[in-house]
């Protein structure tokens, strides 16, 4: 099994190197045409999370008046709201791809029936889509927190850093979602809940240290938690990430990321015959 994965995860870098360009036409296509005939077309890319940030500095800085209870912005309202944000970006980066692959094959079906058509470079297509949304929305929070603090921290420049193991991850997930959805059809109405679930059992609405010690290992083995911790160090706090944890993450993904990939060619000789 262990040279198998190997062997996975070589072919699937070379694969993806060599599609480079036509997984960045079908990225592209699929930016584009999720606006196209609105009247402002790739702005709202930008304006849906500024939208949402509004909403959340409103809602809790106004309604609820929560605080992180940490030193950040000292400890004011506005600042629960930009925690908060940071840690949305990264759950919608996960509910995106968890949601949209399981369905992702039979919504091509025209791809299945060309035999020359890669058909894994749908979901790595899904994640590139994913991605350069989520840098929109981290945008969107610097700009926020310009306003809110004065400043930028320069370790914002190491949030790619911080994102690529958990890109790795969920292009595993994506190649294990997207093969099964073909031949399971009620995958996406489990995953529905269980992203609704993600969104409370990782540290978004809270930090890390605030989770009841009964909820704590299983946040520790949550793929999100130390992105999530990571991504607020770097775009916040002003830290230094964790690169002992990320490196091991890093790892874990790879080897998560090969056997999708190995499990989807497995199983994609079957895709035609259950479309």
């Amino acid at each position: 099994m262990a040279a198998r994965l190997r062997a996975a995860r070589h072919t699937a870098l070379n694969a993806m190197l060599a599609r480079l360009p036509l997984v960045l036409q079908l990225v592209r296509r699929e930016v584009i045409g999720r606006y196209r005939g609105s009247l402002l077309g790739l702005a709202w890319s930008f304006l849906n999370p500024l939208f949402m940030l509004a909403v959340y500095t409103l809602v809790f800085s106004t309604i609820f008046r929560a605080r992180w209870g940490g030193e950040f912005a000292g400890g004011s309202t506005s600042g629960f709201a930009l925690m908060l944000f940071s840690g949305l970006v990264i759950h919608g980066l996960f509910g995106e791809i968890a949601g949209s692959t399981p369905a992702l094959i039979r919504a091509n079906v025209n791809y299945v029936k060309k035999v020359v058509f890669p058909l894994q470079i749908l979901p790595v297509a899904s994640l590139g889509t994913a991605l350069f949304h989520a840098f929109v929305s981290v945008g969107v929070l610097l700009v926020f927190e310009l306003i809110l603090v004065g400043r930028i921290p320069a370790t914002a420049l190491l949030w790619p850093l911080v994102i690529a193991p958990f890109a790795l991850f969920l292009l595993g997930l994506g190649w294990f979602l997207a093969s099964l959805g073909v031949y399971l059809r009620d995958i996406a109405q489990v995953i529905a809940p269980i992203v609704t679930a993600m969104l409370f059992l990782s540290p978004v609405f809270y930090p890390l240290d605030a989770a009841p010690q009964a909820l704590r290992p299983f946040l520790v083995f949550n793929p999100l938690t130390l992105i999530i911790e990571n991504s607020r160090k770097v775009l916040i706090y002003g830290q230094s990430p964790d690169l002992m944890g990320l490196s091991l993450y890093a790892l874990l993904a790879l080897v998560f990321a090969s056997a999708g990939y190995w499990w989807f060619q497995k199983t994609r000789k079957g895709f035609a015959d259950v479309l």
